[in-house]
Formats: C-alpha cells, structure tokens, sequence
C-alpha cells in the first residue's frame, strides 16, 4: 500500500505569503512520519487546478527546513483554513468547489446562530446553553437587559472576541459597555444612558441576521480579568471521541474575552477553577460532567451530519459550578497546553488528527 499523504489546508495571513502555525506543522511532520504519513502544507493560491497540482510547503526533516515542492493534490485533506476577510476566502471557496471530491477530515460548522439552535435540539445539551436570542431591534436588546444584569452582544459569523461588546446594567438609567471592534481592539469602558443605547448599537452596525444578543455569565476574576476555559476533544486511531485535555484561560487587562489571540493567557484549568468556583462544589465532578459533555457535544453534531475530526468548546463555569458552554470551534490553536507545561497533551493534540487521518486512509478510502 503507498505512504499516506496528509494534505493540510491553510491560508496565507497575507500577501506575503506568511504561514500561521508553522511550528505546528513542523511538529505534525515531525509525528507524521513515525506513522508512516507524509504531511504536506499548501493553500488555495499554491494550486494549478487543471494540471490537479499543488506548489507544497515540505518541512524537510532531514535538513530542518521548509522546501517548496510541485506534488499531486493529495486525497485526504485535513482543513486548517481560518475565516479572515480577504480575497483569500474566495479563493478557498473556489477550491473546495473545484475539488468537492477529495476526503476532508473536517468541515466548517455553520455560524453561532446556527450552532445554538442544532444544540437547543439536544435535550441534553440544551441545559448547558446560555439564554440566547437573535438581535432584529432595539427592543431585544433592552428586553435581555431587564431579564438579565450583563448581557453580550455577539457577530453572528465573529471570530477572535471581534465585534463583541458587554453590556451591564450600571444604574436604572444607565449602562456600562465595553468590548472590543471588528479588529479586535479593546473598548475601554464607557457609562451611556439607556436612551443613546440605540445610537450606540447602530453605531456598531449591529443589524438584524447579523448579530445576536446572550445571557452574560459571571466570569470575572478578583484582579477584574475575565476568565473561560477551553476543552479539545478529537477523534482517536480508532475513529472514536475522546478528550485530549482543557485548560483556563485569562483574558488582558479590560479585555471581555480570554481568548490567547486577544491578548489572554493561560493557567492550568484545575488551580483556576480552585480560585473561582465556591469552595463546597465537588471539582471532580466539575470536571467529569466536562468531559462527559465534551464527548456527548461532539458525538451529537457528527450524527448531525458535520463533519469533524476535532472541536474545541469555549465554557464558562460560575461560582456555583454550573457549566455553559460559550463557543465551539472547529479550527483549534494548541498552545494552551504547551502554556501550561502540559506538553504530553500538547503531542497529543497535534498526534491524534495524524493516526485518525490513518484510520481513515485504511478503513475508509481503502474499502
């Protein structure tokens, strides 16, 4: 049987030509071959679509460097591509158009309107969930406001905490918002009165289908930091779920959200839940019901019809130790496990997506 070849799907950050998680790759190289796999790395604007070929990036490992190398497309297609807004997601449109035929590891979840309602579907999950309704006008917004004491208002399609603001009942009249703009900046915070709400808010461009508006949990620290955590689980050598490991997460100084690419950082997930969660909540069972979740999410969205090999979940966890789940990501970073020091997780992170691409090479593609 010929050597698998992994075929890693990525952008370009820029013109340049500038690759995002080169040491990933490097490393997935690095473990590929130990499984008998040839990783390649190339993105859409490296393909001559009628000769079916593809100018690869190679991580040499006999020199310790990258070459460029004209190869045949491979089959099997582990998608890394990340939505940024440039031409290149044409790009990646037309490609993934043009070869609907190659095997993909994984595919994109819809956007977060989307995901809350397939999850709402699940009566298991569904009590894990954040009260969430789609923005149509002003009147949504203030409605969550009574109900609630924070609320976030959150881009439909936003990535990286882009786009997002805080919104907390500050006195009867007036609100405290902060946030961070669609290039991810951080908003300090500012007090309005409820009535330029609605200028603010429109100011922002939130629109109707284009935003929605959730239930805040409290997640702020005693230094003021805002905290989560993030959960990977990933399909194994067997083609089964299991999860890899979590980790805390701290967010930047005014900052709402905790994600690493804004700024945050990251903390063993266990001696974070210690400094938040009231002292009497059993942790164990915190953290069994976790992974129990984490399984049961993943599980029920592949027999959904979405195609996964990994996800990261975005959970909160307040005081009382109840959890609910933020976000779910199906193109994970990671570097939260080599911050903390746990690099066995860190290996198994980047190991797991090779030996299910194996199992899928010889059970699946070879049937």
């Amino acid at each position: 049987m010929p050597r698998l070849i992994l075929g890693i799907l990525t952008l370009y950050l820029n013109d340049a030509g500038l690759l995002e998680e080169r040491r990933i790759y490097e490393q997935m190289t690095i473990e590929g071959d130990k499984l008998d796999i040839q990783v390649i790395v190339f993105t859409p604007s490296d393909v001559l679509t009628k000769r079916k070929k593809v100018k690869a990036h190679i991580y040499d490992l006999k020199n310790m460097k990258w070459i460029r190398q004209w190869v045949a497309i491979p089959n099997l297609i582990f998608d890394r591509c990340r939505i940024q807004k440039s031409h290149r997601m044409k790009e990646l449109r037309v490609f993934k158009s043009n070869f609907s035929n190659l095997h993909y590891l994984n595919r994109p979840l819809g956007n977060k309107w989307t995901m809350h309602q397939k999850l709402l579907t699940s009566p298991f999950i569904k009590k894990y969930l954040p009260h969430t309704i789609k923005y149509e006008n002003n009147s949504d917004l203030t409605q969550m406001l009574k109900k609630y004491n924070v609320v976030y208002v959150k881009p439909v399609n936003g990535t990286g905490g882009r786009g997002i603001l805080r919104i907390e009942r500050h006195t009867r009249n007036n609100v405290k918002v902060q946030g961070r703009d669609h290039n991810r900046r951080i908003i300090s915070p500012r007090t309005i009165s409820i009535i330029t709400l609605k200028d603010f808010i429109n100011k922002w461009n939130v629109t109707a289908t284009s935003y929605l508006v959730q239930e805040g949990i409290p997640l702020t620290l005693s230094n003021g930091r805002v905290h989560d955590y993030r959960i990977l689980v990933q399909k194994d050598g067997n083609g089964s779920w299991m999860v890899t490991g979590g980790a805390g997460r701290i967010g930047a100084a005014r900052s709402i959200t905790a994600n690493l690419h804004g700024g945050g950082s990251a903390v063993a997930m266990t001696r974070l839940m210690q400094s938040f969660v009231n002292v009497e909540v059993d942790l164990s069972r915190v953290q069994e019901e976790i992974n129990t979740l984490a399984i049961e999410l993943a599980s029920f969205l592949e027999g959904e019809g979405y195609q996964l090999c990994e996800l990261a979940i975005d959970l909160a966890i307040d005081r009382d130790g109840n959890i609910w789940i933020i976000e779910l990501n199906p193109k994970p970073s990671r570097e939260v496990f080599r911050e903390i020091g746990e690099l066995e997780r860190y290996y198994d992170s980047i190991r797991r997506p090779l030996e299910y691409a194996k199992y899928e090479y010889l059970y699946r593609l070879n049937q």
